[in-house]
């Protein structure tokens, strides 16, 4: 549907509202650790629910799929992606890098993708097709609209990449990849640097499905490439690499697996 970029955009509005009431009262949010060894909070379950209720009272033949309620089952072969609090163990810290993700599966191909970074008034978009965005958040309205480009020109030699990786931990198995590249500090999520041009490459040593949905169709729209560690163009969970140019996923990737095997 035309509309679907709208509603994703308003409901990455909407949770990111909630999230922020939550984030300014840190000190009061209780925290819980999950089976895996990450942290979730009330806020991570209060952003899904209100991410779901708008989507749901819009499409609800829809099935919704999020990270801390699990897949509610639709009937239009449609798939909404939530991650509602991407970086949770930011978000506790007071660190304002920390995500909204929002994407659409439609027939399996992920056709629409939000990233909002509310504690920076930032979010960025695509649309299958139709190129990746940025634009700022002000006062609830999204302003200041621009599309965005992974860096042109010919793909870096791996010693010249600008390199992120995300999360901090989870990173032995790619010491060569960062003796090789050029890493470099993020002040956002290093897919959407990608996506805007200001790094090469982005590591993320681990996710799912949610953590890459998003992103991955933000980063191919912008002219970049996606690659799980696995082989797949697709998301899903593992580790994953977005480029500004397959030449350059495909050398790390060739460097990683060649070190892994």
């Amino acid at each position: 549907m035309a509309d679907d970029l709208q509603l994703a955009l308003e409901a990455a509005l909407a949770g990111s509202a909630v999230a922020l009431r939550h984030f300014a009262a840190l000190a009061e949010l209780p925290r819980e650790m999950k089976k895996d060894g990450s942290v979730v909070t009330a806020a991570d379950r209060a952003v899904e629910d209100r991410i779901r209720e708008v989507l749901t009272e819009a499409r609800p033949g829809d099935a919704i799929l999020g990270e801390e309620h699990g897949e509610t089952l639709g009937t239009e072969g449609r798939r909404w992606i939530i991650d509602p609090i991407d970086g949770t163990h930011l978000y506790v810290e007071g660190d304002n890098r920390w995500l909204v993700l929002i994407a659409l599966e439609d027939q399996g191909e992920i056709t629409v993708g939000v990233a909002a970074v509310p504690a920076q008034g930032r979010i960025w978009w695509a649309v299958r097709g139709g190129g990746a965005f940025e634009a700022v958040v002000r006062d609830a309205r999204i302003v200041d609209e621009q599309r965005i480009h992974v860096a042109g020109g010919p793909a870096p030699a791996l010693a010249d990449t600008r390199l992120g990786v995300v999360p901090s931990w989870g990173r032995e198995p790619f010491t060569a990849l960062f003796e090789a590249a050029d890493e470099r500090e993020w002040s956002l999520q290093p897919a959407l640097l990608v996506a805007r041009g200001d790094l090469d490459l982005s590591l993320q040593t681990g996710g799912q499905i949610w953590d890459f949905a998003a992103t991955s169709l933000i980063v191919t729209e912008a002219g970049g490439f996606y690659r799980g560690l696995d082989g797949r163009t697709v998301p899903g969970p593992g580790a994953a690499l977005s480029g500004r140019a397959r030449e350059v996923v495909d050398e790390a990737f060739d460097l990683v697996r060649g070190r892994a095997e």
